[in-house]
């Protein structure tokens, strides 16, 4: 039997998640579903609307049949760093034969052809040509694609699915895996829209959730952190901002006078910004520095495998990635004590929790168990 492997954020998990797995298995019959999941915090610099717990326990509902973490240090970063942690933890996990996206576009053979542009030798040269001109890293990554492969397949880059697959495509390359990619065109609002009858964005359905319109297990947003999320940065020193990632060209000093200017979040991400730097990219930052994180907590590879939750075939692919899997599988919260990767989840769990609604406690990483089903 195949097994598709997934990159999800899931939050939270809705109609076009669900599509995208009964697509998946529509193409290639009835295969075991494995999902990386983001934990508490998210690419855009935000923290998860619902617990890791429960995002996983709806995709279990929806169709996934294993759920796999993705820790924050790659969940909270740049679509290629996204990707490649990602990609590693499918890798490791030594049952994986297809990975399944979401694309605008759809066309596996296109979004090859972007990522193999972007690892060519010629890249960096037309890469380097417009950031000297001092414009936005991605406006110049799709202007040098662009001036390599034309502006029909340089469009996929400004394009969020699309410019993902690309990455999933590049990480796979770069590990020289077997895993063959699945583009699955999406269907309904696109990314960050809005309503839709069958297919609502993400962004809409959070919305919902935060304004109480939608029911929701105490939802979290960094809004009711704020207060903590400030402080954090306004005890920090300008080397700690420098410490990072993506920080550089002047970056980590704007970070720093911003946090001692700003009164909210938004203030801090408004006095950082310039034409130069992604709204996205500062926000990341930011929310780094807030979780006490820095660039060297994040090592080459993920250091194991963490099931949040399983249904009866997940379980038994479980069972196979025992004698497969190429890091240790963790299925219970105190094994993975000691650990120093969990040890810092853990802590991003006991600040998530001043994010809710509601406060949460503390120590929830090392006391709920993953949903079985």
């Amino acid at each position: 039997m195949d097994v598709v492997g997934i990159v999800a954020e899931y939050n939270p998990f809705h109609g076009g998640h669900a599509y995208q797995i009964a697509q998946t298995r529509k193409l290639l019959g009835e295969c075991a579903v494995v999902c990386v999941m983001s934990g508490h915090f998210v690419q855009r610099g935000e923290c998860a609307v619902l617990d890791k717990w429960a995002r996983a326990r709806w995709a279990l509902e929806g169709g996934a049949d294993l759920v796999l973490e993705l820790p924050t240090v790659w969940a909270a970063s740049s679509a290629e760093s996204f990707a490649r942690g990602a990609i590693a933890v499918l890798a490791a996990a030594g049952v994986v034969t297809h990975l399944s996206f979401g694309s605008e576009r759809g066309d596996v053979d296109a979004l090859r052809r972007v990522a193999a542009c972007l690892d060519s030798p010629r890249y960096p040269d037309a890469l380097r040509r417009f950031l000297d001109q001092g414009l936005p890293f991605a406006a110049c990554r799709q202007a040098a694609v662009d001036e390599l492969l034309g502006p029909g397949l340089a469009q996929l880059l400004a394009q969020p699915n699309n410019n993902l697959g690309i990455e999933y495509i590049r990480a796979l390359n770069a590990a020289k895996s077997g895993v063959r990619p699945i583009a699955i065109p999406r269907a309904g609002a696109g990314h960050d829209g809005g309503e839709h009858p069958d297919y609502p964005s993400a962004s809409f359905v959070r919305g919902e959730m935060l304004s109480g319109r939608l029911p929701a297990d105490n939802p979290a947003s960094l809004k009711w952190g704020e207060r903590w999320a400030l402080g954090r940065l306004r005890v920090l020193d300008e080397e700690d901002f420098a410490a990072l990632p993506d920080c550089g060209e002047g970056l980590s000093h704007r970070l720093y006078r911003a946090a001692r200017q700003g009164r909210t979040l938004e203030e801090v991400y408004e006095l950082a910004k310039t034409k130069r730097y992604a709204h996205a990219r500062i926000r990341r930052a930011v929310l780094w520095a807030a979780l006490g994180l820095r660039a060297g907590d994040r090592p080459d590879k993920p250091p194991y495998l963490r099931v949040l939750g399983a249904n009866e075939r997940g379980r038994t692919l479980l069972r196979e990635m025992k004698g497969k899997a190429a890091l240790p599988v963790i299925t219970k919260p105190a094994h993975g004590r000691g650990i120093p990767l969990l040890e810092l989840e853990g802590r991003c769990t006991d600040l998530y929790q001043l994010c809710r609604r509601e406060p949460g406690p503390c120590g929830l990483e090392w006391t709920t168990n993953p949903v079985m089903l």
